[in-house]
């Protein structure tokens, strides 16, 4: 266990020769993987730009042994990346069923009602808050990109278009609020400055208030072959362990937690006050816990035997590439997310292979993937050409999309998922 005293060590990333843990701030020595140069996952490329230069950055992911916190540097500051987003939660059917399952559950447990107050950090267009508004609930989102906080805002959700930290947390107290329910869904893995962001829901959190938050689970990520989720807004990925310490340091307890099936496989932790006598640690926390040090999860050897598989993966998915395009197949993609962008610029995979890709998401129509430059079109471009093979880049969403896109068997299409090992669909 991490002493809370000598935790926190925030380097002076200014001057120093070797990146140090963002939590704990020992140097950082061993790699997890190395996936080369990338641009960032969300720059979509517009036609008047496609011929300028692009900044790629180095996607080399690196474990601390102290700590065992997984993490990238930071190449490019928060402002840089967040200020304008092209990422609306609100273009998945599924993930939105799960939010409302979710209003519906800690609405119940936890006693919420009228009189309560939901934050939601990263709260993005409002695909979460808007369950908790159909109750006659408070909400306030918090969210960083100023494009997607006006969606929010027009939808008639309150959003306050800050970066949230101790800051915020401090300013909205003094104004009087303090959160029963904060939420923060798949945003902590975008934070550089995880202390800072973790001593401020401590802040804002009311003295029974409970916190909740949905992150990507390491274990499965490794397990599942999920290379592909790492990207540079992803600063770090997460152990049950890991989380644990985190919170500890800044006096509060993780005392509970689901294992979702969320983008390939995420934990829903659930927090409190340390001093918060009311909530109890569950048998399920303790046995995520102990499972972990069983996989080998609080040792460095752990984490050093996952380059070689994401390598021989790289060569499956070119291999059926070039197979495909030798006979004459024409292969295009299935949607534009951050995912995809890295896969696809680890592989080299540019319109050589693939054609083109569609998208649900309007913003991303005319425009261009990062580094790869193929071009995105809305979904119908897929009937109007009928290719032989869809590849579908959201692999998390394979299901939903093949419903949606069932119409290519019409014309003896199909799917193909590159992750965790490239499969075709009949």
């Amino acid at each position: 266990m991490i002493e809370p005293a000598t935790a926190i060590q925030e380097p002076d990333r200014s001057t120093q020769k070797a990146p140090h843990c963002r939590f704990c701030g020992t140097e950082l020595r061993h790699t997890l993987v190395d996936l080369g140069m990338s641009p960032l996952c969300e720059s979509f490329v517009s036609l008047d730009r496609l011929n300028r230069m692009e900044a790629f950055y180095p996607l080399h992911v690196r474990v601390c042994d102290r700590c065992f916190l997984v993490q990238l540097e930071a190449y490019v500051s928060p402002e840089h990346i967040f200020r304008e987003y092209a990422y609306f939660s609100s273009y998945a059917d599924s993930w939105l069923a799960q939010c409302k399952a979710y209003t519906d559950l800690v609405v119940d447990r936890f006693g919420l009602n009228e009189t309560s107050q939901v934050v939601e950090l990263a709260s993005n267009d409002g695909y979460l808050l808007q369950y908790f508004i159909e109750k006659n609930i408070a909400v306030l989102g918090v969210e960083p990109a100023t494009n997607i906080a006006k969606v929010a805002i027009a939808k008639g959700i309150p959003t306050l278009n800050e970066f949230f930290g101790q800051e915020c947390a401090r300013k909205l107290v003094t104004n009087g609020m303090q959160a029963d329910l904060i939420a923060a869904n798949n945003v902590l893995a975008h934070v550089p400055e995880l202390n800072d962001f973790v001593a401020g829901i401590k802040i804002l959190l009311a003295p029974q208030g409970i916190f909740t938050g949905e992150i990507q689970h390491l274990v499965e990520l490794m397990a599942k072959n999920q290379f592909d989720t790492i990207y540079h807004e992803h600063f770090c990925y997460h152990t049950f362990t890991t989380l644990e310490k985190i919170f500890a340091v800044h006096g509060m307890t993780l005392f509970d937690v689901e294992q979702l099936p969320t983008h390939g496989g995420s934990l829903r932790i659930y927090a409190c006050h340390a001093d918060n006598s009311s909530q109890l640690v569950s048998d399920r926390a303790i046995a995520l816990r102990e499972s972990e040090r069983a996989a080998g999860f609080t040792s460095i050897e752990r984490y050093t035997n996952f380059e070689e598989r994401v390598r021989e993966t790289k060569r499956k998915i070119l291999e059926f590439l070039i197979a495909a395009k030798r006979a004459g197949k024409t292969v295009v993609g299935y949607g534009a997310p951050g995912k995809g962008n890295t896969l696809l610029n680890y592989c080299g995979i540019r319109t050589d292979f693939l054609d083109y890709t569609v998208d649900r998401n309007p913003y991303k129509h005319g425009k261009f993937l990062p580094g790869t430059h193929i071009p995105i079109y809305p979904t119908s471009k897929i009937q109007e050409t009928k290719p032989d093979y869809v590849l579908i880049l959201p692999w998390n969403f394979k299901d939903e999309i093949m419903t949606q896109m069932s119409v290519i068997h019409d014309w003896g299409g199909k799917f193909v998922v590159p992750i965790p090992e490239l499969t075709v669909y009949s």
